[in-house]
């Protein structure tokens, strides 16, 4: 058998490869056919250039396609094309877990979109915050240099370094109405402090100890809401001093309302409306089926107002319609993505589309099918394996899944908890009546409290150990915030409230030594309530996230819930995993080893040869 032979009878480039998932976005992604909806996209790029030199302040686009014709598709490649330069900062949001605090969660993904790399290789914000200082001393630094000098002028200045740093921004920016907002920022240059300004970006609380190092006040207003969207809206004003944000909203047909009867299409229009009228500058993207548009967002009052914001940039009014594919296109999707293929594989293929025959897939694109289509086709005619069966779908997808995790392991959020949390709770449901660590499983369940405070429990598992009840109560908690620790363990100890016989805290990290309430609460679940701290580890986690995200995606993949279910049993993903296990052994009542440490620096770039370890701030 020849090598490509070989090759092809092994490897299959297209299966799993149906749906566009946020790490391809953010991270390495797909092959992608610029020619392909090209007016979609240019339509963007052209938007941003008239924001960038003054031509309009602020502009709105929405697309519009059937399932599967590329919405994501185009979202990438946005974000892909800007983090190849630096004309603008790219927003993303496509999760929307509490509807009733839409505001709250934009603010979160303003701040998590600009933890992503940007052009210079570090975190968006740590490019801005060079920026800024730049502009302060009409400096030259890269953002690696000032990295590299932090720990010297922090050792130098202590406490004060914050408020110095921020007085120097706010003489060249006085039109600042937040200083705490100019300060944080500042803070991601710091390897200290750079995760808790983050966090405090995005809205969360610190440690009063924490807030006062760094110069931070806690939020105190009683509407979070309109804190949140005002923080947000001071954020994008302030990168918008040097780049366009680009803030794309996608996912946004899923079925769900908030507590007035809005869905999430009518509440993310309703924000960019709001957005539009206030921000300095800004370029925005929403996608999203024809149906709803037409069926929501139309809906809405003053839905006229709405949607000439959210088509600005066409005189009709209309959103842009992604195409079809043709025969021509499918030739050129496919022999792209074949490329790719074949030149990692060191390969040189008889002919572009090989082993596929040019008169079928011409014949696809007479039907005028979508991209997901004849990505779906294509890795159903591939070369079969050497017994003349193809893998389970349900495995080469979560294989597609756990590539992309583990390629782009430093873009998932530390802070993820819902996703880490969704992932064990979608495991252990597959082990009801399973015996594991001594425990019968009967049945998981959400936990039942007011709305204040939902997302600090994540779930319950109910079951019977020695003849008895028992019911734990999971909270994963990444979180670096003393604040949120405290409200969180405060829950988890409170047994009566949740109905729990047993608290179990999932943590990577130990407890921040100034956090004193939750290090007391932590030490109460361990030592008086019977309760357990497991470490949370990359390599026990990523194979249940991967399954998770084919699970959430399983309507685009046409996958059954009974398809994937089997799979997980059939690959013991759950009943072998030693974090679902240490879940449901005996509690230890003490605090797990080898936890890192919460004030450890966060993984930064090395820092570039040239760093001049004495700037000086002569303030």
């Amino acid at each position: 058998m020849s090598s490509i032979e070989e090759l092809i009878t092994n490897k299959n480039p297209f299966a799993g490869h149906t749906v566009v998932t946020p790490l391809q976005i953010w991270g390495k992604s797909f092959p992608d056919v610029p020619s392909i909806n090209a007016h979609a996209s240019d339509a963007v790029f052209d938007a941003v250039a008239k924001v960038r030199c003054g031509e309009r302040q602020t502009v709105g686009i929405t697309i519009t396609a059937e399932k599967g014709l590329g919405k994501s598709h185009i979202i990438s490649r946005i974000r892909h094309h800007y983090q190849a330069n630096s004309d603008a900062l790219f927003i993303y949001m496509n999760k929307y877990d509490n509807l009733n605090k839409i505001n709250t969660l934009f603010n979160q993904n303003v701040a998590t979109s600009l933890k992503a790399f940007g052009s210079q290789g570090v975190m968006q914000w740590q490019e801005l915050a060079a920026t800024l200082l730049n502009e302060a001393r009409n400096w030259n630094y890269t953002p690696q240099q000032y990295m590299a000098i932090f720990p010297k002028w922090l050792s130098k200045y202590s406490n004060k370094l914050g408020d110095m740093l921020t007085n120097l921004v706010l003489q060249v920016k006085p039109d600042i109405d937040n200083p705490y907002i100019v300060t944080a920022i500042l803070w991601t240059l710091s390897s200290a402090h750079g995760r808790y300004a983050i966090h405090w970006l995005s809205g969360g609380e610190l440690s009063q100890i924490q807030a006062e190092t760094m110069g931070l006040a806690n939020p105190k207003g009683e509407d979070r809401e309109a804190d949140a969207l005002n923080n947000a809206r001071q954020i994008l004003d302030i990168t918008s001093d040097y780049r366009v944000p680009v803030i794309c909203f996608d996912e946004l047909d899923i079925v769900a309302i908030d507590d007035n009867g809005f869905t999430v299409a009518q509440l993310v229009a309703s924000l960019v409306k709001d957005l539009y009228n206030t921000l300095k500058r800004g370029a925005f993207l929403l996608a999203m089926y024809a149906d709803t548009w037409s069926q929501q967002v139309r809906s809405l009052p003053q839905a006229e107002a709405v949607v000439a914001r959210l088509a600005s940039e066409r005189a009709d009014m209309q959103p842009l319609k992604l195409d079809y594919l043709n025969s021509d296109k499918v030739i050129e999707l496919v022999s792209y993505w074949l490329q790719e293929f074949y030149d990692e594989n060191q390969q040189t293929p008889p002919d572009p589309i090989y082993p596929f025959d040019e008169n079928k897939l011409r014949e696809l694109g007479k039907q005028k099918p979508t991209v997901r289509a004849v990505i779906r086709w294509c890795a159903e005619n591939f070369k079969l394996s050497e017994n003349g069966k193809t893998k389970n779908i349900v495995e080469l997808c979560y294989q597609t899944q756990l590539d992309d995790i583990q390629r782009n392991i430093d873009i998932l959020s530390e802070e993820n908890n819902d996703d880490i949390a969704d992932a064990l709770k979608l495991a252990c449901s597959t082990l009801q009546q399973q015996t594991i660590e001594g425990v019968t499983i009967d049945r998981v369940e959400e936990i039942q409290c007011n709305s204040v405070d939902q997302g600090y429990i994540h779930f319950k598992i109910v079951g019977t150990e020695n003849e008895q009840e028992v019911k734990i109560g999971v909270a994963v908690l990444e979180q670096s915030g003393g604040k949120y620790q405290g409200a969180a363990l405060r829950r988890l100890i409170d047994y009566k409230r949740y109905d729990l016989t047993r608290g179990c805290l999932v943590r990577s990290k130990k407890i921040n030594s100034g956090a004193k309430r939750a290090q007391e609460r932590v030490q109460k679940l361990l030592q008086e309530k019977g309760g357990e701290w497991v470490r949370l580890q990359s390599q026990d986690i990523i194979p249940l996230l991967a399954i998770l995200f084919v699970y959430d995606n399983r309507e685009s993949y046409e996958l059954s819930e009974e398809q994937i279910f089997d799979f997980i049993k059939q690959k013991r993903l759950a009943i072998d995993n030693a974090l679902i296990r240490e879940i449901l052994s005996d509690p230890s009542g003490q605090e797990p080893d080898n936890l890192t440490d919460d004030d450890l620096p966060m993984r930064i770039p090395q820092t570039v040869a040239d760093v001049d370890n004495n700037i000086e701030l002569n303030v």
